[in-house]
């Protein structure tokens, strides 16, 4: 027989005393059944630390979204012609909910409107449309297939299939009606098109909604050429855009994206809406004031702004090119000597005009000596200084002055300037 297994001390039960057997049989005794819970952390609970960059990022460009758009919607009020226009973020968000109109009611004084309208041009250029320049070469040249002409770029004209310009034509019915949502597969084929001015031209772009011009500017400034978004500019956009202010005295939020959108193409955007805009002799004050403010919020490249300040300071003076000017200065370029002599030149030009300069003209002349006063000669301060005797205002000249005797010149730092001339 085999030995009997001994138990284990810890398998014995315990020696109590017959009280405590008896008790324990009697009442239920509680057992330390608390149990320690070792918590599990999921390593995706926490967020890596570039995506809270993003998430940071993203958080502050909605916030300066929403503060913008608060602003926006206070109305804006104009002292002596002075205009907020502070810099804002280029970031927008595509699928927030949109206001219907961008800015309240710009109040302008009629002392302010007839004062632009002293320098507006007598004999304004005629306002070309794309139906205006397409009709025009169909009716001189009705048997060729291609006209190239010399003001703009080039026009392809061909005999449209009856079916693609029958699909065109659906196309515009719905861009009549667009307000949101995908844009027609046929439109967003136009810009490859050789012929994609013609075919514009079906889908007849004066009777676009705003929100259908928007879209088509992105499509447009992201696919075309430089010439060609040049002239999509000059040709559709700017008419429109002048045409609603005239009409509703205000722009709307889709046109007004449109131009922001438009100046992702900096020089075509130059060349075809601001400086046909001020060359045409008929900018009124409210149209300055809005696309001015596009240009003040958006960061431009230094070359096409120097090429457009270089023009703007050589072509005939009217009182939106001083707040254009104002503006440019205001974002303080390194310019080279060439524009700022042209500056110079253009303030100059005035030291025999007998007329009454507005006060945009005042302003500008200001803005350009605190910005670049050392970057003008000797010569050009004390000419700048004898043309204050002529110029004058109230409350701006005596700022103008004393900053020029206060500048320290590009070719003689030590420079005394002549006090003969206050």
């Amino acid at each position: 027989m085999g030995k009997t297994k001994r138990a284990k001390p810890s398998q014995m039960a315990a020696k109590v005393s017959l009280e405590q057997d008896i008790h324990s049989d009697l009442y239920a005794t509680s057992k330390n059944r608390n149990k320690i819970r070792v918590r599990q952390v999921d390593e995706e609970q926490f967020v890596d630390s570039n995506l809270s960059k993003k998430i940071l990022s993203a958080a502050r460009e909605q916030q300066r979204e929403i503060e913008g758009d608060l602003a926006s919607k206070a109305p804006l009020h104009k002292t002596n012609l002075v205009t907020n226009l502070d810099s804002d973020s280029d970031s927008e968000k595509e699928g927030d909910s949109q206001s219907n109109t961008f800015y309240e009611d710009i109040v302008v004084d009629e002392a302010d409107e007839k004062a632009m309208e002293m320098f507006m041009s007598k004999n304004p250029l005629p306002r070309r449309t794309l139906a205006d320049i397409i009709m025009e070469k169909l009716t001189e040249k009705q048997t060729e297939l291609e006209t190239h002409f010399s003001d703009a770029g080039s026009l392809q004209l061909q005999d449209l299939d009856p079916r693609v310009k029958q699909m065109y034509e659906g196309v515009r019915e719905v861009l009549k009606k667009y307000r949101s949502g995908k844009m027609p597969k046929p439109f967003k084929m136009v810009p490859k098109l050789s012929n994609w001015e013609q075919i514009l031209h079906v889908t007849d772009p004066v009777n676009w909604s705003a929100a259908a011009m928007y879209q088509a500017t992105r499509i447009f400034s992201s696919n075309l050429k430089e010439y060609q978004a040049e002239r999509f500019f000059n040709l559709v956009l700017l008419p429109r855009i002048r045409d609603d202010l005239a009409e509703y005295k205000r722009l709307n939020f889709h046109l007004y994206q449109a131009l922001r959108k438009a100046l992702y193409k900096p020089k075509a955007f130059m060349k075809g809406i601001l400086l046909p805009l001020l060359e045409s002799g008929s900018c009124t004050l409210r149209e300055a004031i809005i696309i001015g403010s596009v240009v003040a919020k958006n960061s431009i490249p230094i070359l096409q702004s120097s090429v457009a300040i270089l023009k703007i300071a050589e072509m005939d003076y009217t009182g939106a090119n001083s707040i254009f000017l104002r503006i440019f200065f205001d974002k303080k370029y390194a310019l080279p000597y060439r524009v700022v002599d042209a500056c110079v030149g253009h303030f100059l030009r005035f030291q025999n005009d007998h007329r009454e300069l507005p006060v945009l003209w005042h302003q500008a002349f200001l803005t350009f000596v605190q910005r670049y006063k050392a970057d003008i000669s000797s010569e050009q301060r004390d000419a700048l200084l004898r043309l204050l005797q002529k110029q004058t205002h109230h409350e701006i000249t005596a700022e103008i002055r004393r900053e020029l005797q206060h500048a320290k010149c590009r070719d003689l730092e030590d420079a005394v300037p002549d006090m003969d001339l206050d």
